[in-house]
């Protein structure tokens, strides 16, 4: 499934063959390299820099395990340098006018857009996902650099009435300062994009650490950035040894928050490593989404919503669906009916005609999935479709979907984070709520029915940051992203998420001769 720009959401080493690259995918790595897009060096200070003792990373093509190019591994010495670079670009970025920042971030929107196809390509080789799929990721990403251009320009401070006649009482609002952005390997563009845009808009820097699993496109966004004509030091890239950058990161008191996407156990160390210095912390998490459906959905709907939110990225998306609550009515219908549209689904190399899935991120990922249904079946889980590795070999793995699912096994308590569907079925609207409730987790749920009175009970019900009503594919720049619970902290996107790149400051001005 091709996801559409504007209305889509959109762990650690390779353990497969290495081999030189096909002749494809080496022609696609040529083109992207004269295209100068295909960056293997670090990003400090406005300069393309190796790790100071050599050490490198080799990037993978992820449907072959073939390598498509090597990256320095950085740890604290190099991401010092990027930190004080970015401090003391601060100073002069902070002071330009939000038009003036805007001007420049409408550039890089530009450029992004006008590279879309390579940029895509680019994903497709170091992540895996469908072609279609990453050129829709490139234009939804994007979004977050427009919008934050536009909405920069309107950081509104108040004016508040005064308790005594010879005050002025006012709010600033003034950039936050240097920013640590660490981001998956899931989104590689869009997680950037989405933490870096509002950043810039709002006057602060940024040090980004993609995952070392996919740095390829940051650098690309980076390298654009400068062609922009960001000023150097403003945009800063390292990659690496993630426990020492993270832990240089938290330990400056020149970085003055930290903006994550991931896991919920690295968001708890980089909070509780954040509290030496009091810095400001945004955090998206993990999730355990529930898709609910309900005997009055509308079949089609509900089975066209349930397959994009399940399965967009082969399932390895935060908002995927983690768990399909169907009522008992409607069971054996939607059952039957979604199994079928999932063993149709054409799985491999995402540069291929009409695929729909492709391999997971690594065989750890593999591993996991594995152990998840092994642990459902011991349990009395029935797999109805799929559930092995994919005849393809390498980290493909067969769309799958599970029935006799109850809360007791790990499908249903944990993020799968691969394409697994497991279906479970409730009798009354009160049970699915409480179902769906039972998990620490609370990013995104979903709800499929006709009744709208229902639809608003239930919305309200959920403890959850978002929820799509007969919708799978909910996410978009304008609009608020984040969780409850454990499922994080902070919001990104919309006008919203600017004031997490913000202070305010109170102002009282008192008489003045």
């Amino acid at each position: 499934m091709a996801l559409s720009a504007g209305a889509m959401l959109y762990r650690s080493s390779f353990s497969g063959p290495v081999r030189l690259m096909a002749t494809d995918a080496q022609s696609v790595a040529a083109k992207l390299h004269n295209s100068g897009l295909l960056r293997s060096q670090a990003l400090i200070g406005g300069k393309w820099v190796d790790s100071y003792d050599g050490k490198t990373i080799k990037v993978h093509n992820k449907a072959t395990g073939e390598v498509i190019t090597d990256v320095p591994c950085m740890g604290r010495k190099e991401t010092n340098d990027a930190i004080s670079s970015a401090y003391d670009a601060f100073s002069s970025w902070s002071k330009l006018t939000a038009a003036e920042r805007s001007k420049l971030l409408r550039k890089w929107y530009d450029l992004i857009m006008a590279h879309k196809e390579e940029l895509g390509q680019l994903m497709t080789l170091e992540q895996g996902k469908p072609l279609k799929e990453a050129i829709g990721e490139v234009s939804y990403g994007a979004g977050f650099i427009e919008f934050s251009a536009e909405e920069g320009k309107r950081i509104y401070g108040d004016i508040i009435p005064s308790p005594l006649a010879d005050r002025r009482l006012f709010v600033l609002k003034q950039p936050v300062g240097v920013v640590g952005a660490i981001t998956p390997w899931n989104f590689p563009l869009a997680m950037i994009t989405r933490k870096v845009g509002p950043a810039l808009a709002c006057g602060c820097t940024v040090v980004i650490k993609p995952s070392e699993l996919t740095p390829l496109t940051a650098l690309a966004a980076a390298e654009l950035s400068l062609r922009a004509g960001i000023p150097p030091g403003v945009v800063n890239v390292v990659m690496g040894n993630a426990s020492d950058i993270g832990d240089a990161l938290l330990a400056s008191p020149q970085v003055r928050k930290i903006t994550f996407t991931g896991s919920t156990k690295v968001g708890k160390k980089l909070m509780e490593g954040s509290a030496a210095t009091v810095k400001k912390v945004s955090l998206e998490l993990g999730g355990n989404a529930p898709c609910i459906i309900f005997d009055d959905a509308d079949l089609e709907v509900a089975i066209k919503g349930a397959l994009a939110t399940k399965f967009r990225n082969t399932g390895q998306t935060c908002v995927c669906a983690n768990r399909i609550l169907v009522q008992e009515g409607i069971y054996d219908k939607f059952t039957n009916a979604f199994a079928k549209a999932v063993q149709s689904m054409k799985v491999g190399d995402g540069f291929s005609d009409g695929v729909e899935q492709g391999p997971l991120i690594n065989d750890a990922a593999v591993q996991k999935v594995e152990s998840f249904l092994e642990d459902a079946t011991s349990k009395g889980a029935k797999v109805l479709v799929g559930g092995k590795r994919h005849s393809l070999g390498m980290t493909f793995y067969e769309p799958t979907v599970v029935t006799g699912v109850n809360n007791e096994m790990l499908l249903a308590r944990e993020e799968v984070f691969g394409p697994v569907a497991p279906l479970l079925k409730f009798k009354t609207e009160e049970e699915a709520i409480h179902m769906a409730n039972d998990t620490n987790a609370g990013l995104a749920a979903y709800i499929f029915s006709t009744n709208i009175k229902r639809a608003w009970r239930v919305t309200e019900a959920l403890e959850y940051g978002i929820v799509g009503v007969n919708e799978g594919l909910v996410s978009t720049e304008v609009a608020p992203f984040g969780g409850v619970k454990q499922s994080g902290l902070g919001r990104e996107g919309s006008k919203y998420g600017l004031d997490e790149y913000l202070e305010m400051k109170y102002v009282c001005l008192g008489s003045m001769s």
